[in-house]
């Protein structure tokens, strides 16, 4: 399988102020690797970096295979998409116009959508099953729908490579699982895609791969059944977990 991103003994933080060294991971082509962490730990930071929006305080950050520093950042955006958390519309744009500005890192500056964006952002629509909502106004969607969206506006990219911050964040349950669902399913179309959450139970429905952070870094990495255990949740979030089968499933349930 193909890397699609690298990270070689990074650390990663602001200027005069490190949060996390010595990182090394990996994610390739078809895989899911879930990020997960208290609030403060350093999850928003990491994706920065993996991003080339911080620079690496040492080590490297590789897109398939090549250094992002070395990289335009037209480069970066067609082989790295991006949805942040708690995206919030600012103007009335329809999901097919929100989604067409996934293609901005294939256009030169003072050119217009050609006929190859347009359809590139209409696979993207077809691809989250979204085609129902091409003409509805992002700021009227409900949040599962908004982070659809967005989603879609990433792959309209054509990055292979995809980083997902927080992307359940403030969703209902119904949503939580439509957009887990997609993860999954991009994951089996070969993309390599990175998410955080809050909640561990999350990689076990999506996730190859969980890396677990703490103050200063990573604590463990591994496959969920590899990381997410009682002991280790415990470590992080200072809270007493159950991770039990549930009809053949794992789930993470608190101890009160």
């Amino acid at each position: 399988m193909a890397v699609r991103m690298q990270a070689r003994a990074l650390g990663y933080g602001y200027p005069g102020r490190a949060v996390g060294r010595g990182l090394d991971l990996s994610v390739s082509a078809g895989e899911v690797l879930c990020v997960l962490g208290p609030n403060g730990g350093g999850k928003t930071t990491l994706f920065r970096t993996l991003l080339g929006l911080l620079p690496p305080q040492s080590g490297a950050v590789l897109l398939e295979d090549q250094a992002i520093e070395s990289m335009p950042r037209g480069e970066v955006a067609r082989r790295v998409g991006y949805v942040p958390q708690g995206h919030a519309a600012q103007f009335a744009f329809s999901v097919r116009e929100a989604v067409l500005m996934g293609r901005t890192a294939h256009i030169s500056l003072f050119a217009a959508p050609g006929a190859a964006d347009r359809d590139a952002a209409d696979r993207a629509i077809a691809m989250l099953g979204i085609g129902s909502l091409a003409d509805r106004v992002v700021n009227e969607l409900s949040g599962g729908e908004r982070q659809l969206a967005m989603i879609a506006r990433a792959l309209a990219q054509g990055a292979r490579a995809l980083v997902l911050d927080e992307p359940t964040a403030s969703l209902d349950f119904g949503n939580q699982v439509r957009v887990l669902r997609q993860i999954a399913r991009l994951a089996a179309e070969g993309y390599a895609v990175v998410f955080s959450t809050h909640d561990p139970g999350q990689a076990f429905l999506a996730a190859t791969r969980v890396l677990l952070l703490a103050q200063g870094g990573a604590l463990r990495e591994g496959t969920p059944d590899e990381v997410i255990t009682a002991e280790n949740l415990r470590a992080v979030y200072g809270v007493d977990v159950r991770v039990a089968n549930v009809d053949g499933a794992r789930a993470c349930l608190p101890v009160l």
